[in-house]
């Protein structure tokens, strides 16, 4: 599964969520996927500051971020006068934002950038005032081609792997079936942020043991 080529765009600036550099952290390919990108990425001073808690220190997000700004592949952007009064009313009015939701939102809708965002409340309010630039997903990154190209098949499948699993990256409901595919079931169930992860995981399985059949045996039968 690659990023479909309606999601390609060459000239316009990226802005990221907070979210996306947590799975681009969490994927272990994160540098070397954004340098493949050929679009120039932006990411908000609110971002940035949502990295510079105690966890994000610790588990290495926060020196992530520093090491892509220091390398000059990311763009810490601050808001405009204009952008702060879109993040106002992005996290006052209902349905609110978190910061860097919002944030990442003022930036893209004031500049016409391409927002990316994977949380359903901050893509339809980014739907709503970018139109014609509707949100990418991490997804998108990850299965970029230029990505591909770059990191090889197989470590595009397991920075995918990793950024569901460790990130609990979310992705989009009509994709899940590709990602499985790609990843395998085994590895899948590893990462319980999948979209419908109990009906196709634990739902069976709960209903075999209850009627005295093993989890193996539903795993490892034949199918007849």
């Amino acid at each position: 599964m690659n990023c479909s080529s309606s999601r390609i765009d060459i000239v316009n600036q990226w802005v990221l969520d907070t979210s996306v550099l947590i799975n681009l952290h969490a994927c272990k390919y994160g540098e070397r996927i954004l340098s493949a990108i050929p679009n120039d990425i932006l990411v908000p001073e609110i971002v940035a500051g949502e990295l510079e808690h105690e966890r994000s220190r610790k588990n290495g997000e926060y020196n992530f971020l520093q090491a892509l700004v220091a390398d000059r592949i990311v763009t810490v952007a601050g808001l405009t006068d204009a952008e702060e009064l879109i993040f106002q009313e992005l996290t006052s009015t209902s349905p609110s934002l978190d910061d860097g939701e919002a944030a990442t939102i003022a930036i893209a809708a004031s500049r016409q950038l391409r927002p990316v965002i994977d949380e359903r409340r901050g893509r339809t309010r980014a739907g709503a005032l970018l139109p014609t630039l509707l949100p990418h997903w991490s997804l998108d990154l990850l299965r970029h081609p230029t990505v591909i190209a770059t990191l090889g098949v197989q470590n595009a499948v397991d920075a995918l792997y990793h950024a569901l699993r460790d990130g609990r990256m979310r992705i989009p409901l009509e994709s899940a079936d590709d990602v499985i595919a790609l990843i395998g079931v085994g590895r899948s169930r590893d990462c319980t942020c999948l979209p419908g992860y109990r009906e196709r995981f634990l739902d069976g399985r709960n209903r075999s043991t209850e009627a005295g059949i093993s989890p193996h045996h539903v795993a490892t039968a034949a199918p007849r």
